[in-house]
């Protein structure tokens, strides 16, 4: 399948690291001019070198700004007048006893997670329908509906984004713009090793760590190893190309058969 998304501009929300780098190098890949986004300029210009150097000719273009404030989102605004290809990936995470996490946490977690997700579709998604094709994303986690006892806080975001995303997708019915999410499973990023050195052994080298954590903290991982970014970035490209015209109001899977259910 040939995937060509040649003068179409993407924005990918905490796109510096991680599922949000794989996801940019993914959309430029297939054509794409991409916004990268972090909150500071020094982080973003690093990351869109990075992206450069492993995505020749692909064009990026970077946009500093902290899209959980409304500052940050209408600067975006202002910077990018026309996005084709929206996705929201920018997301926090970690492990804490639900009993502990206090009221100011909760916030957090909803504004990060959820909220920036919504302001940027509100910004976005009516010049999408003007023009009569978009594509909007936003990227969940089986944790919305596994939700982990360890990181209860985070896992009320992401079903919240499973919600968000299909209502979004009946508000865009019939113009051209497809709107659904993305269920990632385990995924091996930088700050997912951090994730597992909390909950295993420190002194265990990192494939030793990785399956420990598997096997007790994700066992019903069909797939029985983490995610590779790419692997997700391959779903999100796919959702962005004309070929995916007939799927929206969707979440789909890229879990590694992690959660234990025919649909969705």
């Amino acid at each position: 399948m040939h995937i060509d998304l040649k003068g179409r501009t993407a924005l990918v929300t905490g796109s510096t690291q991680g599922i949000g780098a794989a996801i940019a190098a993914g959309l430029a890949r297939s054509g794409a001019r991409v916004a990268v986004n972090g909150r500071t300029p020094e982080r973003v210009e690093e990351a869109v070198v990075g992206l450069a150097r492993d995505v020749p000719g692909g064009e990026f273009v970077p946009v500093a700004a902290d899209v959980s404030t409304e500052e940050g989102a209408d600067r975006v605004a202002r910077a990018l007048p026309e996005v084709d290809v929206l996705v929201n990936n920018l997301g926090v995470f970690g492990a804490k006893d639900p009993l502990e996490i206090s009221d100011d946490e909760w916030r957090r977690y909803f504004e990060v997670n959820v909220l920036a997700a919504v302001r940027l579709t509100r910004l976005f998604l009516p010049g999408m329908t003007e023009r009569g094709w978009g594509r909007v994303q936003y990227i969940a986690s089986d944790s919305a509906v596994v939700i982990p006892a360890e990181m209860i806080h985070y896992g009320m975001s992401k079903t919240a984004l499973l919600a968000v995303s299909r209502g979004f997708a009946k508000q865009a019915a019939g113009t051209g713009v497809t709107v659904n999410s993305v269920i990632a499973g385990p995924t091996h990023t930088g700050g997912v090793e951090d994730f597992v050195y909390e909950l295993v052994d420190r002194d265990l080298s990192w494939e030793e760590a990785q399956r420990a954590f598997m096997r007790e903290h994700r066992p019903q991982s069909l797939l029985q190893r983490l995610i590779e970014p790419e692997e997700i970035a391959n779903m999100v490209v796919y959702l962005a190309s004309d070929q995916a015209s007939a799927t929206t109001g969707g979440a789909l899977r890229v879990d590694g058969g992690y959660v234990d259910s025919i649909l969705p």
